[in-house]
Parts: structure tokens; sequence; C-alpha cells
């Protein structure tokens, strides 16, 4: 039994790109979004609430990272009754809600970005444009 294990991570030059590249994809749409990226253990390297994005989605985002990046998948997919659950039991940290990403690069997870203020389709565009830029693999 091996008693280490090799880890990738984004690093902050990489979530500061991404970060970046959110936001001009998000004022194309004309859509101000709250954009989180984690690394791959949940813990924020960047964020941002552009000029006009919801306040209470800065919690949201945040949450839609660091659960992409716990089940290293995008959310939104699991059932909302366990969502709810999920919820409650992290005290708000585990969402069910879409707009979070796993950052993977050559399939192994370095972290995940999270985007909340607009619609579910529209939060998942904005993250879509970030790992693009970063040449993360496509979800």
């Amino acid at each position: 039994m091996a008693a280490t294990r090799e880890t990738l991570s984004i690093t902050h030059e990489g979530a500061l790109q991404a970060l970046s590249a959110a936001v001009a994809h998000a004022g194309k749409m004309g859509v101000p979004q709250c954009v989180f990226i984690v690394d791959s253990s949940g813990e924020t390297i960047a964020s941002i609430r552009m000029d006009g994005a919801k306040y209470l989605s800065m919690h949201t985002a945040r949450a839609k990272a660091r659960t992409a990046a716990s089940i290293n998948a995008s959310t939104g997919a699991m059932a909302p009754e366990f969502g709810v659950a999920a919820g409650l039991a992290s005290q708000g940290s585990v969402t069910h809600l879409p707009g979070g990403l796993p950052i993977r690069f050559n399939g192994r997870i370095a972290g995940a970005i999270g985007v909340g203020s607009g619609t579910g389709d529209q939060d998942f565009e904005v993250g879509r444009a970030a790992l693009a830029a970063i040449g993360a693999d496509a979800v």
C-alpha cells in the first residue's frame, strides 16, 4: 500500500486567467456573475462578484465550486431531495444547483469553478468559457 499520492492543483495564475475569461464571457452575455475558483480540496483560490450580480449568488457560486470539486463532476444532476439534505448537512457548502464544473487536465482534477447569478445554462456557459481559456478538459 502506498503512503503517498501525487495530486494536481490549479495555480493562482491559472485561477486568475480562468476568472478573467469568465468575467469577459459574462460581460459579453450581459449577465453579471459571481465566480469562484477552488482547488481540488474546495479551498478558494480566486473569486469575484461582478457589478450587478446577486449578492446571495456569492454563497451559491462557492457551494457549486466546492460541490464540483468534491464529487469531481458537474453540479445540477443530483435529485433535489438529496441536494437539499446535503446542503443542510454541510451547512450550505454543498448544492444541487447547476453551475459548478470540475477543472480537469487530462482527466485529473485540479480544482473547480462555480458560477452563479444567471440561469443554470448561463452559469454553465460562463464556466465552460473559463475552462476553455486555461486549456482544461471540456465538461
